[in-house]
């Protein structure tokens, strides 16, 4: 996935600032991440393409605000990539490669990192949670759009849920092994 397919899927949802969608890539980061740059660098190559248009908000004591908008052109380029088959992201994580090779350092040096790591996991799948709870209460009653917006949260929480639960194992592993 690109980038540029993201952007248009939050864009579809309503119209934002390069600064707003920056932080709503960040709220979602179970599926995609951007910095402020790369945000601001893919809008100009889309508005090029006429996937989406911006509109000049002036605001008083504050620099005038851009905000973006999907055309029907960026509506049907997302259509037309949605519809194609994706192939699994292949997996890049640090925290394998050390654990992989964690025989080489003593094993409190191991879990104290997977010890980090589930912090770092509970507080998303906390935030996930809580976006949850906020915003998709009873989900038969939600719009067609909010439904698979929240399958897309659903991901998110089982994604963190599970690497916590994988954290909590490897820890027990490895505590068993210092015992024995």
């Amino acid at each position: 996935m690109a980038l540029d397919h993201a952007i248009l899927a939050f864009l579809g949802e309503c119209t934002y600032s390069g600064y707003d969608l920056t932080k709503k890539l960040s709220s979602v980061g179970f599926f995609w991440t951007a910095t402020h740059q790369q945000v601001y660098r893919e809008l100009a190559k889309l508005e090029a393409q006429g996937w989406v248009k911006s509109e000049v908000l002036a605001q008083e004591n504050r620099p005038n605000k851009k905000l973006y908008s999907v055309t029907d052109l960026g509506r049907k380029e997302l259509a037309e990539w949605i519809a194609q088959p994706s192939e699994p992201t292949s997996v890049r994580e640090d925290l394998l490669v050390k654990i992989f090779a964690g025989y080489l350092v003593p094993k409190p040096v191991i879990i104290e990192e997977l010890k980090r790591r589930r912090k770092i996991h509970l507080e998303k799948l906390s935030a996930y949670q809580d976006l949850e709870r906020q915003d998709f209460g009873n989900i038969e009653n939600l719009a067609l759009e909010k439904r698979f917006r929240y399958q897309a949260l659903r991901r998110g929480i089982r994604y963190e849920a599970d690497w916590v639960e994988w954290c909590n194992e490897a820890i027990q592993v490895l505590t068993n092994m210092m015992s024995s």
